[in-house]
Order: C-alpha cells, then sequence, then structure tokens
C-alpha cells in the first residue's frame, strides 16, 4: 500500500468543526465534555491524508497568486463525465450537469424549487439528519417511509408503506439516500427500479442522494438511480467528491439534472454560483488521478470495520452492528445494555470522552442507536473502542 493511513495526522488548529469545535459541540448540546483527550468520531470526514497528486494540484493553484472568480472548464466537465462512465458505467451528458457549494444546501434548494409549503415529501428513517431539516425548515411535511431491519440488522424497504404515501396527493418529492446514511444499505437495482417506478407512476420527483456511491466495499456494487430510470425526466441525482475523497471544505457538489426545465428552475431557485479555483483543481485531479487512492482507501476502510466488528464481538457483545454495504459509517444498536439512551450518551460521550452522535437524531427509528464514523487511523478507533469499553463493562 502507498499510502500509510495508520499515521495520525494532527488536525487541531486547522479551523476543524471536529476537532476545534468543541464549544460549538457543547452549545448545540451534543456533548458537555469537550477537551485535548476528546477522540471525536461523529462526522463524515476523513483524518486521512488526501491523495498526493490532489495536494500538487493545490499547490500549483496556490502558487498562482491570483484566486479570483473563475469559470468551469472543459476539463471539469470531462473529468466528471469520465469518472462515472469508468466506475459506474454512467454516461452524464455534460449539459445535465449543474455545479452546487454543498449536497446540503443543494437539497434545501430542490425542497424549495420543486414543491410548495405544506407539500409532503418522503424520507426513509432512519436518515441523515439534515433531510429532516431541508424539509421541516422550508415548510414543508415530512413523509416517513421507515425502513424494516430484521434480527441480523439488515434493512430493507417497505415498498407497500412507500407506494401507498407516494400516491398521496399531497406527496411532490421523494428525497433517497444511496447508499444509505447511517444504515449503509446499498439498494439494488432491483429495489432501485421498483422505487422509480412507483414514483413515476404518482409523478413524485426522486432527489438521489448518492455522495456515497464511491465508497463501498471491495466485494459491492453501486447502481446509480440513473442507470435503471426508463424517463430521467423525474430524476435529480447528487454527486460530490466531497466524502470520496476526504475534500468537504472545499464545497463540491454536482447535480445532474437531465430535464431542462428542472435545471433551469433549479439554478434560478440557487442563483448565482460559482466554484473557486481550487475546487476546479481539486475535482480535476481527483477524478482523473485519484482511483489508485481510492482503492487503497477502501482497503482500509474494509479492514477497520472488520477491526471494529471483532473488537465489539469479543468485548462488548451486547451491542449489534453489521459491516454496512457502503460509507464509512457503523450503526451500532446499544439496546442489550437494557439501559436508557441517555446513560448510554453519559457513558460515551462523558465517561469515555469519545464523541460519537446519538442515533435519535436520525429518527425515533434510531433511539437505541449511536452512529460511529471510522475514517480515521486505527490506532484512533481502537483506543476510542477500547474507552468504551470499559465503561460498559460493569454492565455483563
Amino acid at each position: 500500500m502507498n499510502n500509510n493511513f495508520d499515521e495520525i495526522v494532527n488536525r487541531r488548529n486547522t479551523y476543524s468543526i471536529k476537532w476545534d469545535g468543541g464549544n460549538t459541540l457543547k452549545e448545540l448540546g451534543l456533548t458537555k465534555r469537550y477537551d485535548e483527550e476528546t477522540i471525536p468520531l461523529f462526522t463524515a470526514d476523513m483524518d486521512l491524508p488526501v491523495p498526493k497528486s490532489l495536494v500538487e494540484a493545490l499547490h500549483r493553484t496556490v502558487d498562482h497568486q491570483i484566486y479570483g472568480y473563475s469559470i468551469l472548464p472543459d476539463e471539469y466537465f470531462q473529468a466528471i463525465q469520465h469518472w462515472f462512465k469508468k466506475r459506474h458505467n454512467w454516461e452524464i451528458d455534460r449539459k445535465s450537469i449543474v455545479f452546487s457549494p454543498g449536497t446540503v444546501y443543494a437539497i434545501n434548494q430542490a425542497v424549495r424549487a420543486f414543491t410548495q409549503q405544506g407539500d409532503g415529501i418522503i424520507i426513509q428513517r432512519p436518515v441523515y439528519p439534515p433531510f429532516t431539516s431541508a424539509i421541516e425548515d422550508n415548510g414543508r411535511v415530512v413523509v416517513n417511509n421507515p425502513l424494516k431491519r430484521d434480527e441480523e440488522g439488515y434493512y430493507t424497504i417497505d415498498f407497500e408503506d412507500f407506494e401507498n404515501k407516494a400516491s398521496q396527493e399531497s406527496t411532490k418529492m421523494f428525497i433517497l439516500c444511496n447508499p444509505h446514511n447511517p444504515t449503509g444499505r446499498i439498494f439494488n437495482p432491483s429495489e432501485l427500479k421498483r422505487l422509480y417506478d412507483i414514483c413515476a407512476k404518482y409523478q413524485v420527483l426522486i432527489v438521489a442522494d448518492e455522495i456515497h456511491g464511491d465508497l463501498i466495499r471491495s466485494n459491492q456494487t453501486f447502481t446509480p438511480m440513473a442507470k435503471v430510470a426508463e424517463n430521467s425526466e423525474l430524476l435529480i441525482t447528487c454527486t460530490a467528491i466531497n466524502k470520496t475523497f476526504n475534500v468537504a471544505g472545499l464545497h463540491c457538489t454536482n447535480m445532474i439534472i437531465p430535464n431542462t426545465q428542472l435545471k433551469t428552475k433549479f439554478i434560478k431557485t440557487m442563483g448565482h454560483q460559482l466554484a473557486s479555483p481550487f475546487t476546479i483543481s481539486a475535482l480535476i485531479s481527483v477524478y482523473n488521478d485519484g482511483e489508485e487512492w481510492l482503492e487503497e482507501l477502501k482497503e482500509y476502510l474494509d479492514g477497520t470495520m472488520i477491526m471494529v466488528k471483532e473488537f465489539l464481538a469479543e468485548h462488548m457483545p451486547k451491542v449489534k452492528v453489521t459491516i454496512p454495504e457502503g460509507t464509512y459509517i457503523m450503526w451500532m444498536d446499544f439496546s442489550g445494555y437494557q439501559i436508557s439512551p441517555e446513560e448510554v450518551h453519559e457513558r460515551i460521550y462523558h465517561q469515555a470522552n469519545v464523541i460519537l452522535e446519538d442515533g435519535s437524531k436520525f429518527g425515533e427509528e434510531g433511539v437505541s442507536f449511536q452512529r460511529i464514523c471510522i475514517p480515521s487511523p486505527r490506532p484512533m478507533i481502537k483506543e476510542a473502542l477500547e474507552r468504551i469499553a470499559r465503561e460498559f463493562a460493569d454492565l455483563i
């Protein structure tokens, strides 16, 4: 392996939400304790160095010494098309690509552009909290199609419930998360086709958040929703380099909007947005030269997940966890301890001094869960797990 992902890089004093945002986390009520010994594993960015080719590309941009307003050059669009054709056999029309400075921002703009106050929007809880915020903060109504969980912790879609809710006259949009955050499910082509067909039947617009689509296990395959859609006029897809290559701070999402009228309306609602020269350099670099790094990253993440599962099986067997098909998130069920979520929180966040994310933030379906983001050096993850295990050792 050419990249040493075990190396611990000190991120303190680098404006990191994760490592320098303790006061903010306290103000938000996420934790009462945050100090120099805290291990934060709550947010979906990596503590792992980006590809060397990306660093070199950004240095070239820095060295130019002028950072003015920028256009998206041909190389930008070509890099996107090349990546998705090679990795996912998805041919993207250049004219359908729309830049946005972030996925959460883009989803909010889509909600405003294509629905009205009081309209229903389907999401599948437990799900990424900003989906709920994008709906409720804009005066729309959450229509929950909760995922079904079996005894092994595997999640599936309740299609009967989904169609019932899609058929309601007030339902205008479905926000799909695939790979799903936090459960890690990669919905297969037959599941995606069935979802699409139901939405097409009732003219429900699909906004597909697929930004974790490259972060999948080595034995898995990811299928974009666009690959199964017979007519993509009712589909908007969010793609991004942010998660895949650990560049969330560069704000780079690309929306794929084949329907010209929807594209025009989205751009008008979003307003005038320009990418920075650093964002442009980054995307061209990673999509052209980042594949080898990504494959090594995936191998490392696979190994870390095996380590987490084996550690919990040995030291905390009451915690149920499965290795997700996609994402770098693990969804841990603490219900086996038969203590309150508040006590689980107290033991992890305040006694072990490890910051995860309470499952309740993902909907009532997540009340007994904790979400851990594991793209950090394994020694760090191991120390966090050891701390947590010590605080639960009395609950045998």
